[in-house]
């Protein structure tokens, strides 16, 4: 049935015959692949037959130059001449030689079988698998047979005797170099193809992985900062509550609002991550540069009193430096509530310049922070961040003989066109632009 339709297909479509062929050449390439020995027993066969065929009806000696060859030599150069096509594939240098001793016999003695042909097969195979040397040493081989009978039995002059032998075997070989250079190409293609899909399957991969890595930290600086803003909350709120029922209401109030802010912040993160929520997601913007105030002034709400300080014009960063500065600043806070000790105080200096933008957040705590402070997650974080900006990122304890620790971030300062960016709105704790500094404590 899929024959037939293929048929009708060719009769009503000229351009379908091509493609026909082309499918009925991958069918038998695919058993070939399949079956190999299968495919070179029907071939081995076949001209095995055709030679018993040609000997037994005596159809050789209308072509041979001498009729008077015993029949049992002609069945033995016949059987000679077909039967080593069976192993071609295997030794088909070896194979064209043994061809060559039988063709070289039949042309010396007269017979000049047609079987001589099935040379022309091993040489496709020659130039089709082989390098062009062995091909040409293949070439001079078949001439051998070709010389013998010219100068054995010379009919009119040598070219037409041999010219012709001689451009057959050059198209054979051309055919087959072309064949060769097509498969090549093919499977070229094929490996690039392979690799492309690699290549992009790694893509994904590490896409993935940065988008996971991007995640945990967003979550990290998320949570991690609100949590401590709570438990600061908390513990404050426990101890008003026995002498200032209205602190502690106030403190209760603040974890709430708080806590609402850190879910609605995961939420907008979590949103990024559903398809069915894009619209929800793109309305609800990273924080930024304007929003440090609000974040200060929950950290002074948990019981950390910071000082803020700005130098210089923020002149529009770009959306992702501004992000990266909240983040840092928002991370050293937090890492000062958790680790700084009770008496703590943080200082955070903004500057503006030509070269980029200059963030130090100090505090005074007095305990101690072992390596899990200096090699967490958050730390981890921060200098993430700030490669992607090729920036510099400096945590450690302060020189002594202050106390504390030390964060200082520096970014340089990208062209307009690197990221969409906005300007920072003038408000307390983060000040409007000014020429000469200004401070703010609490």
């Amino acid at each position: 049935m899929e024959l037939l339709y293929e048929d009708e297909l060719v009769a009503h479509d000229p351009h379908a015959l091509t493609q026909y062929v082309q499918r009925l050449v991958q069918r038998v390439r695919a058993v070939d692949e399949r079956r190999p020995l299968l495919w070179d027993l029907l071939v081995t066969g076949f001209f095995v037959t055709a030679g018993c065929v040609d000997y037994a009806g005596g159809g050789w000696r209308n072509v041979a130059h001498n009729q008077d060859v015993p029949g049992p030599l002609v069945l033995v150069l016949s059987l000679g001449l077909t039967l080593p096509l069976l192993w071609r594939r295997r030794h088909p240098m070896a194979v064209l030689a043994v061809m060559v001793a039988f063709g070289t016999v039949s042309a010396g003695t007269g017979a000049m079988l047609q079987a001589a042909l099935v040379q022309l097969i091993v040489l496709f195979g020659v130039a089709l698998r082989l390098p062009l040397r062995t091909l040409g040493w293949a070439g001079a081989l078949m001439l051998v047979p070709l010389l013998v009978g010219t100068v054995r039995y010379p009919r009119g002059s040598w070219d037409q005797q041999i010219v012709p032998q001689v451009w057959a075997y050059a198209i054979v070989a051309l055919l087959g170099i072309a064949v060769r250079s097509r498969q090549d190409h093919t499977k070229a293609l094929v490996e690039r193809a392979r690799r492309l899909e690699v290549e992009r399957d790694q893509q994904a991969q590490l896409a993935a992985a940065a988008e996971r890595t991007r995640i945990a930290r967003e979550m990290h600086d998320i949570i991690g900062h609100n949590l401590s803003v709570i438990t600061g909350l908390a513990d404050g709120g426990k101890y008003a509550a026995a002498k200032s029922p209205e602190h502690a209401a106030k403190a209760l109030d603040a974890i709430g609002s708080t806590s609402r802010q850190a879910l609605a912040e995961l939420r907008r993160l979590l949103d990024v991550l559903r398809d069915e929520a894009p619209e929800a997601a793109a309305l609800a913007p990273q924080p930024a540069l304007a929003d440090l105030t609000r974040l200060i002034d929950g950290v002074r709400s948990a019981g950390l009193p910071v000082r803020t300080t700005v130098h210089g014009r923020p002149d529009a960063l770009p959306q992702g430096q501004e992000l990266t500065v909240y983040r840092v600043v928002q991370e050293a806070l937090t890492n000062t509530l958790k680790h700084g000790g009770p008496g703590a105080t943080a200082a955070v200096l903004i500057t503006y310049a030509d070269a980029g933008v200059t963030v130090t957040v100090t505090d005074t705590g007095t305990a101690a922070r072992g390596p899990g402070v200096r090699d967490g997650r958050g730390l981890t974080g921060m200098r993430e961040r700030t490669a992607l900006y090729a920036g510099t990122l400096e945590a450690g304890p302060r020189p002594r003989p202050a106390t504390g620790w030390e964060v200082r971030l520096h970014l340089p300062r990208t062209t307009a066109g690197d990221a969409a960016s906005s300007a920072v709105s003038s408000s307390p704790g983060v000040s409007a632009p000014m020429s000469s500094p200004k401070e703010s404590a609490q």
